[in-house]
């Protein structure tokens, strides 16, 4: 039997470590077969010498995102140590180290799952990143947050943030109010994330000066934008026009995201998604980068995974049928 101390620097720390309850002591006693007493700031781990080590090693990774001011969730603890006994798997230090600045009180925004790393990675090394995915692995958000990061630093002059409005089968026209009253309601979901990356008054003010845009896809025809960052967010619900039109407006220091989850198209039967097009014909043009997220990259609450999973099973027989275009290999 060995037994080795580790020091934390204080309370904060040590509550973050333990979890709600000690569960992510508890989890870590059971996977690795160690006891673990907290002692004020100290923590003395006895076991078998192997198993001491690596528990040393998974609170070295855990203590990564803490003192980055990061919240430890359960799936953060699984994970590492999923990472401890797969060499393939990227470390969670590693993942923390992709941090994205805001300015709000959340300080910056960091990548949770190998996935959301190799996004941001993608984000800050290309101009164009398609973002393909379910819901919850973070495409719109982590998005949302590099733009705001390009543009509170003096990257890009101005965000740009566009959708489709087919979602309801209605058209903007039929709408009521002007056109800001009949796009918003589409565009929600990324107000929710820009008001979760700065204050109120700092996004007013952007607004009405026109650093923060949003447009439905239609209106972006006959455009040019440079020095901008440009999220096309639910992009399986552009049609192939759309998306050729959308991705030929990309003017001089642009950036242009664009996320969306194939297995939700809303377009007509007889349209084909501009998302699932564009991966067959661009997938090898130079500069540009698809992201794929899997269930595994859901960071929403732990049953989203298996309710994801459990409609990827069902749905497998009916792809592949006529009329749907394939993955490119």
């Amino acid at each position: 039997m060995a037994e080795q101390s580790l020091a934390l620097r204080n309370d904060r720390e040590a509550q973050a470590l333990f979890g709600k309850h000690d569960q992510h002591l508890r989890r870590i006693e059971q996977v690795l077969g160690v006891t673990i007493v907290s002692r004020g700031e100290e923590l003395k781990i006895s076991g078998e010498p192997a198993a001491v080590s690596t528990a040393l090693r998974l609170f070295d990774d855990l203590l990564v995102p803490i003192r980055a001011g990061a919240p430890i969730r359960k799936d953060d603890v699984e994970y590492a140590l999923k990472a401890l006994a797969d060499p393939q798997l990227i470390q969670l230090r590693q993942i923390y180290q992709e941090r994205i600045e805001v300015p709000s009180k959340r300080r910056f925004i960091l990548p949770r799952t190998p996935g959301q790393k190799l996004y941001v990675d993608a984000m800050r090394h290309h101009d164009v990143v398609f973002a393909i995915g379910p819901a919850g692995t973070g495409k719109s958000f982590l998005a949302m947050a590099m733009a705001v990061e390009q543009l509170t630093k003096g990257e890009v002059s101005r965000i740009i943030l566009v959708r489709p409005a087919v979602e309801a089968g209605e058209k903007l026209g039929f709408l009521p109010g002007d056109l800001q009253e009949k796009i918003d309601p589409y565009l929600r979901p990324l107000y929710d994330a820009l008001y979760d990356m700065m204050e109120v008054d700092t996004i007013q003010r952007y607004f009405s000066r026109g650093l923060i845009e949003v447009a439905p896809l239609a209106y972006m025809r006959g455009r040019t934008l440079n020095e901008a960052f440009i999220v096309l967010d639910e992009a399986q619900n552009s049609t192939t026009e759309q998306m050729k039109m959308f991705l030929t407006r990309l003017g001089y220091d642009s950036k242009a995201v664009i996320t969306g989850d194939v297995t939700q198209v809303d377009l007509p039967s007889d349209r084909m998604s501009g998302l699932i097009h564009v991966q067959n014909i661009l997938h090898d043009v130079p500069g540009l980068k698809f992201v794929s997220f899997s269930g595994e990259d859901v960071v929403r609450h732990e049953l989203v995974q298996a309710i994801i999973r459990a409609y990827d099973a069902a749905e497998k027989p009916a792809r592949g049928r006529p009329g749907s275009a394939p993955s490119p290999s």
